[in-house]
């Protein structure tokens, strides 16, 4: 693969050939872009056994070393020797006063009192029972736990707990950023997709868009002239109920005069 190429379709590749050999593949393809870790190691392993048996290649017969023999050996000085022959020397060249060299403690007589000290005087042998031993154990156990507490206010633990939180955070980031990409260019394509889709509507639906707009005004016309309309005739029915109502009062008057104009008749 190249610098500029697209890294999905290089893991494709690569698990495209893995699965040519055999192998399954039973992690996502986003865990190979870190290259490291288990599935990137697996992956190479595959790869590797598939490219030995393609080569035919045959592991041979170890062979051990040749030994050498111990009387070519040249002894190697010991380094701490040395050390103590040189402070001895540096010891020795600052004093001046024979009083002084008389007092100077030297390294070699600390050590053969040491050795005296430590030799002991016979075999030591242990006569201690085990189960008395195992009993003293576990009597001893619970005190010889030692626990620190911790101050929340030392800026030590503060800075251990900054660092691990740190830690955390970078990686979580690093899952979640091949996530987070691979959303993001999905989320991009469908948008592209959406696009696209509602240009080719609207020139499919161009034609039928005028019409409606056209009679959406026409309708918004007819409304006008409706309101119009209605409001005249509201006016002309009142008048009408008007006039009904006087024709109405009119016609009781002429009924009771034609009532009285009988009465007197008679």
């Amino acid at each position: 693969p190249q610098e500029y190429d697209d890294p999905n379709s290089t893991i494709a590749s690569i698990l495209d050939n893995l699965r040519a050999t055999g192998t399954s593949v039973n992690f996502p393809p986003n865990k190979l872009k870190q290259g490291c870790g288990q599935q990137a190691v697996f992956v190479l392993d595959r790869l590797a056994d598939a490219a030995l048996k393609s080569t035919s290649f045959l592991w041979h017969k170890p062979e051990p070393p040749v030994e050498l023999d111990h009387e070519d050996d040249v002894p190697v000085e010991d380094e701490s020797e040395l050390l103590l022959e040189r402070v001895e020397e540096d010891m020795a060249a600052e004093g001046s006063d024979d009083d002084e060299e008389e007092t100077l403690l030297r390294i070699e007589d600390l050590a053969i009192q040491n050795i005296e000290s430590q030799k002991p005087d016979e075999i030591l042998e242990s006569n201690t029972n085990f189960e008395n031993w195992k009993l003293e154990l576990e009597r001893v156990i619970p005190q010889l736990k030692v626990t620190v507490k911790t101050d929340s206010r030392d800026w030590r633990s503060r800075l251990d707990q900054m660092q691990q939180h740190r830690e955390g955070i970078d990686g979580a980031l690093v899952t979640a950023r091949a996530q987070l990409d691979k959303l993001h260019t999905d989320i991009s394509q469908t948008l592209e997709k959406m696009s696209s889709r509602e240009k080719y509507l609207n020139t499919q639906l161009e034609t039928y868009l005028v019409q409606y707009r056209s009679l959406q005004d026409d309708f918004s016309r007819v409304s006008t002239q409706y309101r119009q309309v209605s409001g005249g005739v509201t006016e002309r029915s009142r008048t009408l109920a008007h006039v009904t109502e006087e024709l109405e009062s009119i016609k009781q008057e002429m009924e009771e005069w034609g009532t009285s104009m009988t009465d007197r008749s008679e």
